[in-house]
């Protein structure tokens, strides 16, 4: 008998959608939707399913959260600058009960002092941070083993 497919939401939050030509030296040169493409690819491999989507909105991220809880196994999310100051977000987080992976591309310990502490990771089963584009696909094949390990 196969396992069934496992539904994963990918969220990007704000200013993710300038990848590729915000802060290259920070970010790199690759774009939110190349980053989006290679996970639906590596996601087929991983037998999941992928939707990812992007808002500069945190009210919209956490109605996404709150819509996920009926749809989706679990989360990736970058919370994108929301990780330093968005209690909001960290309760739309919990309030999921899915496990979430949150991922950053640049090494936020290694940044500015108020890029150091996340209010969004404690409510979150892992992070993925420093490897550019590379974090997406660390936190979603993390997620997929947590969600396989678990049941």
């Amino acid at each position: 008998m196969t396992a069934p497919v496992k539904r994963v939401l990918v969220l990007s939050g704000p200013n993710l959608n300038l990848l590729g030509t915000r802060e290259p030296d920070v970010y790199g040169a690759t774009t939110l939707n190349d980053i989006e493409q290679a996970l639906q690819k590596l996601s087929k491999a991983l037998g999941a399913k992928v939707e990812c989507r992007q808002s500069n909105r945190e009210g919209e991220l956490i109605d996404w959260l709150h819509d996920a809880r009926d749809s989706f196994d679990g989360v990736v999310i970058n919370p994108g600058g929301l990780t330093h100051t968005s209690v909001s977000l960290r309760d739309g987080i919990s309030a999921t009960g899915l496990p979430v992976v949150e991922v950053h591309l640049s090494n936020t310990a290694a940044r500015e002092s108020f890029r150091h502490h996340s209010v969004t990771a404690p409510v979150c089963v892992g992070s993925v941070i420093g490897f550019g584009k590379d974090s997406y696909a660390l936190g979603l094949r993390a997620l997929i083993d947590y969600l396989n390990a678990t049941g």
